[in-house]
C-alpha cells in the first residue's frame, strides 16, 4: 500500500484544529485505499498551536506526527522542515486553515497514478478582495515574462507532489526561499486541476501585505536578474537622452549663444538622474542581500522536537593538530 502524508504547516491555528481534524478524518474514510500521515509543522506559534498538535499525536500516532520548529520562520522554511521529514511516496501541500477542499484529493490521487510527479491546483475562484486577486494576477504575469522558467498562474502550494520532486526540493537548500518557483524550477511531469477556494471559518490570517509584498520580491530575485538587466538598460537610454541633451546645447550655444542658465531644468535633471541611480543601488542591495544571507551557510531550521522527541545541535569537534 502507497503511503501518502499531507504536510499542514501552522502559526497561530489553535482554532483551526477542530475542523482540520474533521477533514483529515473525512481523508482516510474516502480514500481507504492509501497509508495517510498527517504531517504538522509547528512555525513557532505563540498560542495553543503546539498543544493541539501534541494531542492529536497522542490520541492517534499512527496517523498524526508534528515537528516543532525552534522558532518562527515563515512558511517557506516550515515546509523545507517537513520535506525533509517526510518519507512517503507522494506528499500532498495544504494550508493548516482548511482554505483548500479536500474534495480534490481523489483527483490529485488519480493523476498521480497515471504517472504525473507534480499535480497542482490552480484556483477557480477566491472569497478575497478586487486588490489581492488584481495584484495577484499582475504579479505572476510579471514574474512569466521576467523569468525563462515556466510559472503556474493562480497556483500556491496546494499540490501533489512524488517522491521524485520531494527529493529534488530537499536538494535546494537556500534559505531566501520561493518554493512556488522551485516547483517550476525543479520540472517533472505537471499536470493542472482546479478547485473553488474556500472561506476561512476560524482565527485569521496571517498573509500581511507586508508578508505578501516581501514573497513577491523573494519570488521576482529568486528567479530572475530581469531588474538588473532593465536598470542597464535605462541607464544606456537615459545616457543617450543626456548625450543628445548634451549635442542639443552645443548646437544651441553656437547660434545663439550663451543661454542663462535655468535653475528649474537643473534640479530636475539632478533629482531624475539621482533617483534613477538610488532605484539601481537598491536594487543590487536586494541582490547582495540575498547573496549575504545564503555564503553564511546556516541551516535553514533548528527543530525543539519531533513527534515530542528532543532534537538537540550536533556540535562539530574541532581536533587541532600541534
Amino acid at each position: 500500500m502507497k503511503k501518502v502524508t499531507i504536510l499542514l504547516p501552522a502559526y497561530n491555528e489553535e482554532k483551526s484544529f477542530r475542523l482540520m481534524e474533521e477533514c483529515m478524518n473525512r481523508v482516510l474514510e474516502e480514500n481507504p485505499g492509501y497509508e495517510w500521515e498527517f504531517l504538522l509543522v509547528n512555525d513557532g506559534s505563540t498560542d495553543n498551536t503546539l498543544q493541539q498538535m501534541i494531542r492529536l499525536h497522542n490520541q492517534d500516532p499512527q496517523h498524526w506526527s508534528y515537528i516543532d520548529l525552534s522558532r518562527n520562520y515563515g512558511k517557506e522554511i516550515a515546509m523545507m522542515a517537513g520535506f525533509d521529514h517526510v518519507d512517503s511516496d507522494a506528499m500532498i501541500i495544504m494550508d493548516s486553515d482548511m482554505q483548500h477542499p479536500i474534495n480534490v484529493i481523489p483527483e490529485m490521487l488519480k493523476w498521480w497514478e497515471e504517472g504525473y510527479d507534480d499535480v497542482y491546483a490552480q484556483r477557480e475562484g477566491s472569497k478575497e478582495t478586487w486588490f489581492k486577486r488584481k495584484s495577484s494576477h499582475v504579479y505572476y504575469k510579471l514574474l512569466q515574462r521576467l523569468t525563462n522558467v515556466p510559472i503556474q498562474k493562480d497556483t500556491g502550494d496546494f499540490r501533489l507532489l512524488d517522491r521524485s520532486c520531494i527529493e529534488a526540493l530537499k536538494s535546494m537548500r537556500e534559505v531566501e526561499r520561493n518554493t512556488k518557483g522551485m516547483y517550476s524550477w525543479i520540472g517533472f511531469r505537471k499536470k493542472g486541476i482546479t478547485y473553488k477556494q474556500l472561506e476561512r471559518q476560524e482565527g485569521e490570517t496571517k498573509w500581511k501585505f507586508s508578508a505578501l509584498l516581501n514573497l513577491a520580491l523573494n519570488g521576482i530575485m529568486a528567479y530572475t536578474t530581469a531588474p538588473l538587466r532593465i536598470v542597464s538598460f535605462l541607464g544606456i537610454f537615459v545616457s543617450l537622452i543626456a548625450f543628445l541633451y548634451l549635442i542639443y546645447i552645443i548646437v544651441v550655444t553656437n547660434l545663439f549663444g550663451e543661454p542663462v542658465a535655468g535653475y528649474p531644468t537643473i534640479m530636475v535633471t539632478i533629482l531624475f538622474l539621482g533617483g534613477i541611480q538610488l532605484i539601481g543601488l537598491g536594487i543590487i542591495g536586494e541582490y547582495l542581500g540575498r547573496v549575504f544571507n545564503e555564503v553564511k551557510q546556516r541551516p535553514g531550521y533548528f527543530i525543539n522536537s519531533y513527534n515530542g522527541k528532543r532534537k538537540q545541535v550536533e556540535k562539530e569537534k574541532v581536533i587541532s593538530k600541534n
